[in-house]
């Protein structure tokens, strides 16, 4: 039989109030408060709590406080990624990042997500579904990615999107619903 952390990581219908997922979303939150209490010049504590707050990323990521997660465990993180301030990563299943992608203030990138049917919805059971971000991908200000969604290498999403379905590789896609504007012409 699986455990409740199992389900929730596998997309499927899983209790939020499971004691073990209570306790690491509490681990998370209190290492969150530790983050966004640190000055400017503390980098070294900051890098020492994102290590501990994101196991799984690369190098120099930024998180720019403050910043929001639901476990952190969850997310896989390349190097060189750059969130500024006040981002949110419901990440109730996987999220990866590829490297050099960068995030605008605001930003909210939700796996988490409810049955639509209403009875299943009031047994208080929810589920997730992952979201897959390229490489040097611009993410612009106050954007929410959806769950289930995948971004493709080098897209730029504009400010202020509802990305509800994939946007393929080397693109400028914007709007709510986020669609694709032009295909991005690569540097020579």
């Amino acid at each position: 039989m699986k455990t409740e952390k199992e389900k929730m990581l596998d997309g499927e219908l899983y209790d939020p109030i499971d004691q073990q997922l209570s306790d690491e979303r509490t681990r998370t939150r209190l290492l969150i408060k530790d983050l966004n209490d640190t000055r400017e010049d503390q980098v070294e504590e900051r890098s020492h709590i994102i290590r501990k707050l994101i196991p799984n990323a690369g190098v120099d990521l930024w998180l720019q406080p403050p910043f929001y997660c639901d476990y952190g465990s969850n997310m896989e993180v390349g190097d060189k990624v750059f969130f500024n301030f006040n981002c949110v990563v419901l990440d109730v299943t996987y999220v990866k990042i590829g490297s050099r992608t960068l995030f605008g203030p605001n930003v909210q990138i939700y796996t988490a997500t409810h049955p639509l049917n209403h009875e299943e919805r009031a047994s208080g059971l929810e589920f997730a579904k992952p979201i897959l971000i390229g490489e040097d991908v611009w993410v612009g200000g106050s954007a929410i990615i959806c769950p289930g969604v995948t971004i493709g290498d080098r897209a730029v999403i504009g400010a202020g999107s509802v990305v509800t379905r994939d946007i393929s590789s080397d693109v400028f896609a914007a709007g709510n619903p986020c669609k694709v504007i032009r295909h991005l012409v690569p540097s020579e």
